[in-house]
C-alpha cells in the first residue's frame, strides 16, 4: 500500500478499499469463488452471482412500467430506464460526448488520455476498461480441452470456435465479430448516415464518416497542430514524431507504426485478396481498391472539382487533382529543393537522384524500380500481356492510363496544357514541362 491506498502488482489499479483490491485481483487470477449450487455457473463478484441466482429463483423485484423489463439489481434498472428517458448524465469535459452509463464515459475518456490501466497478467496486453480485459482473457487465454461442438472444423489452434462462416474459413468465438463478418458476404449495411446516402456494415465506420459532416476532430496531437476525427489516425500521426514502428514483417523486414498497415503489407507476400467484385473476377487486397474498381461498373464518380468539373472515383485522386489549380506541392525532398504534388513522384525522385535505391522488385523478371506505381504498371506486362486501358474510338490499348489519355487527344485534337509565358499548347504534361525549360533555362536532369 502507498498513501493508504491498495495497489495492484499486476497493473496500475489502486483503491482505498481492501475488498475492492481483493475483488480486482480475481481479474488476473481468474478465481471465481461464488458457485451456483443449481448449475455450473461461477462468478468473481457477488453482485454478478446474485444476478445469476435470480434466474433460478425468479426473484426480480424491479420492473420497468414502460416495457416490462425486470431485474434484481437497482443499478441495472436505473441504466435501463435511461433508454426510455434519453437521459445521459455522464458528460465528457473535453468534448460534447455524453453517456447513460458511467463505464461508457470512462472508456470514452481513455480515448482522450490514452490511458490503459488494465493489463493482462498473461501477455501484458493493456486495455482502457475492465470489461474489455475480461473479454480479452476469455478469448485469448481460456481454452477448452475439447470443443463443445465436437467437430474438427470448429477448432483452430486448440481453441473452440463457436461461430464458423459457411462461405469461407473465418471462425470466431465472438458473436458480434461473426455478425460483422457475415455482413461482408451479404452486403448488408445497416448503419445509415442521416445527412447523405452513405451506409456502412459497421458502426465505427459510420462514426468515422459522420466526422466529415460535423468537422469534429477531438483527438489532438500534443506535438503540433494536427487533430483527427479518429483515435487510430492520431496514433498513426504520432509515429511521425516518435519514429516508433513496432510492427515488423517477418518476410522482408518492413516496419510500420500500425498493425493495419502491416496486415495490408503481408498480403503482398501471401497474395491474399479478400475483397471480391460481385460483377466480375476482380479481387483486391484493399477495400479502397475494390471501391475504385466498382466505379468501372457503375460509372459513379462522386468527387468533383469545383474549378473545372473534373470527376473521379476517390477523394485522394481529387485531392491530387486540386494541386493543379492551387499549385500546392506538399511533398518536399529533404536533400534538395525539389517538391511535388504527388507522394509517388517524391519517392521516384529520391530513388533516382539521391539514393539510387530501388526497393520494388518484379518477382517474374527481376526488374527493379524506386516506386510502387511503376512496379504495378510493369507487372501488367507479365499478366498475359494485359493492357487494361482501351481506346473507345480505335483498337489502341496500353498498360498506362496516361498513355491512353495522350492517345485520345489524337482523336479529339484537344491540347489542354498551355504555357503561361507564350501561349504554346500541347496534349500532354511532359511536353509542356520540356517546353517550359526554354523559358527558364533549366537543364535536363541527369538520371
Amino acid at each position: 500500500t502507498t498513501d493508504n491506498r491498495f495497489a495492484c502488482r499486476k497493473c496500475h489499479y489502486s483503491t482505498t478499499l481492501k475488498k475492492s483490491i481483493l475483488r480486482h485481483a480475481r481479474t488476473h487470477t481468474g478465481e471465481k469463488p461464488y458457485k451456483c449450487d443449481q448449475c455450473d455457473f461461477s462468478a468473481a463478484r457477488k453482485d454478478c452471482f446474485d444476478q445469476h441466482m435470480a434466474k433460478h429463483t425468479g426473484d426480480k423485484l424491479l420492473m420497468c412500467g414502460e416495457c416490462g423489463y425486470r431485474t434484481a439489481q437497482r443499478s441495472h434498472f436505473s441504466e435501463h430506464m435511461r433508454t426510455h428517458t434519453g437521459e445521459k448524465p455522464y458528460k465528457c469535459d473535453q468534448c460534447d460526448y455524453s453517456s447513460a452509463r458511467k463505464n461508457d464515459l470512462k472508456r470514452h475518456i481513455a480515448r482522450h488520455t490514452g490511458d490503459k490501466p488494465y493489463q493482462c497478467g498473461e501477455c501484458g496486453y493493456r486495455l482502457a476498461d475492465m470489461s474489455c480485459l475480461r473479454k480479452h482473457i476469455k478469448r485469448k487465454h481460456t481454452q477448452s480441452s475439447q470443443c463443445r461442438h465436437g467437430r474438427k472444423q470448429h477448432t483452430r489452434e486448440g481453441k473452440c470456435l463457436m461461430h464458423v462462416c459457411a462461405d469461407c474459413d473465418f471462425g470466431t468465438d465472438s458473436k458480434s465479430d461473426f455478425v460483422k463478418h457475415i455482413r461482408k458476404h451479404a452486403g448488408e449495411k445497416p448503419y445509415k448516415c442521416d445527412k447523405c446516402d452513405y451506409s456502412a456494415a459497421q458502426e465505427y465506420n459510420l462514426k468515422r464518416h459522420m466526422a466529415k459532416h460535423t468537422g469534429v476532430k477531438p483527438y489532438m496531437c500534443g506535438e503540433c497542430d494536427y487533430s483527427a476525427a479518429q483515435e487510430y489516425s492520431l496514433k498513426r500521426h504520432m509515429a511521425k514524431h516518435t519514429g516508433v514502428k513496432p510492427y515488423m514483417c517477418g518476410e522482408c523486414g518492413y516496419r510500420t507504426a500500425n498493425r493495419s498497415s502491416l496486415t495490408l503489407h503481408m498480403r503482398k507476400h501471401t497474395g491474399e485478396k479478400p475483397y471480391k467484385c460481385d460483377k466480375c473476377d476482380y479481387s483486391a487486397a484493399q477495400e479502397c481498391n475494390l471501391r475504385r474498381h466498382m466505379a468501372n461498373h457503375t460509372g459513379d464518380k462522386p468527387y468533383m472539382c469545383g474549378e473545372c468539373g473534373y470527376r473521379t472515383t476517390t477523394k485522394s485522386y481529387l485531392t491530387t487533382h486540386m494541386t493543379k489549380h492551387t499549385g500546392e506541392k506538399p511533398y518536399k525532398c529533404d536533400q534538395c529543393e525539389y517538391s511535388t504534388a504527388r507522394k509517388d513522384d517524391l519517392s521516384r525522385h529520391v530513388a533516382n537522384k539521391h539514393t539510387g535505391d530501388k526497393p520494388y522488385t518484379c518477382c517474374e523478371c527481376g526488374f527493379r524500380t524506386g516506386d510502387k506505381t511503376t512496379l504495378y504498371r510493369h507487372m501488367r506486362t507479365h499478366t498475359t500481356g494485359q493492357k487494361p486501358f482501351n481506346c473507345e474510338l480505335c483498337d489502341y490499348s496500353t498498360v498506362r492510363k496516361d498513355n491512353l489519355s495522350r492517345h485520345v487527344t489524337l482523336h479529339t485534337g484537344e491540347k489542354p496544357f498551355m504555357c503561361g509565358e507564350c501561349g504554346y499548347r500541347t496534349a500532354d504534361r511532359s511536353s509542356l514541362t520540356v517546353h517550359l525549360r526554354t523559358h527558364t533555362g533549366e537543364t535536363f536532369p541527369q538520371i
